[in-house]
């Protein structure tokens, strides 16, 4: 089951987002998450509202397959735009590229820290907790992105294109972000 739309069924679930209650019968977003008790996955519930501000990545593809009426469609595609515009959204996919928000993240390649405000590249890696393994994001320096994917025997022409499409830089940053790469 993909991230999707639905009224909610009961009041008692709460948004991830803003931690207030859902209410009944009002329209929320189910984003899967990793279960740490099973291999099946579990949702994580949002307003739609706070989806916009937050996930609108997930929110635009559910709401292309919900069959239903979203009473305020337009109002959450203009949060959603104004997300993106001001850097707020989570990329929709990886790998995606961004400035680090924080010092602290390592380049999974050379093994040097990622500045502050500097590019970088998130790739999809897997992540052992507890017992279990569960996706996350790994960082790269730009540069570093070719040789780590032809340790990975990764296509560097697909994750370009991919990269491009799941950015939420301006234009002259991600043209930035591309020449680095190589």
């Amino acid at each position: 089951m993909a991230n999707h739309i639905e009224e909610a069924k009961s009041g008692r679930a709460s948004c991830r987002t803003c931690k207030k209650t859902i209410d009944k019968g009002a329209l929320r977003l189910g984003v899967e998450a990793a279960n740490a008790f099973g291999d099946t996955p579990s949702m994580q519930w949002h307003h739609v509202l706070c989806a916009a501000q937050k996930l609108p990545a997930e929110l635009k593809e559910a709401l292309a397959a919900y069959p239903g009426d979203v009473p305020n469609k337009d109002e959450l595609e203009k949060v959603m735009a104004e997300a993106y515009a001001k850097g707020n959204a989570k990329p929709g996919g990886m790998p995606y590229a961004d400035r680090a928000p924080t010092g602290r993240a390592k380049c999974m390649q050379c093994h040097e820290p990622i500045a502050k405000d500097s590019f970088r590249v998130a790739v999809e890696r897997e992540i052992e907790v507890g017992a279990s393994v569960q996706a996350g994001a790994g960082y790269l320096h730009p540069a570093c992105l070719a040789p780590y994917l032809e340790a990975k025997e990764g296509d560097k022409d697909e994750t370009v294109l991919a990269i491009t499409n799941n950015s939420r830089l301006a234009e002259a940053d991600l043209s930035a972000v591309i020449a680095a790469i190589g």
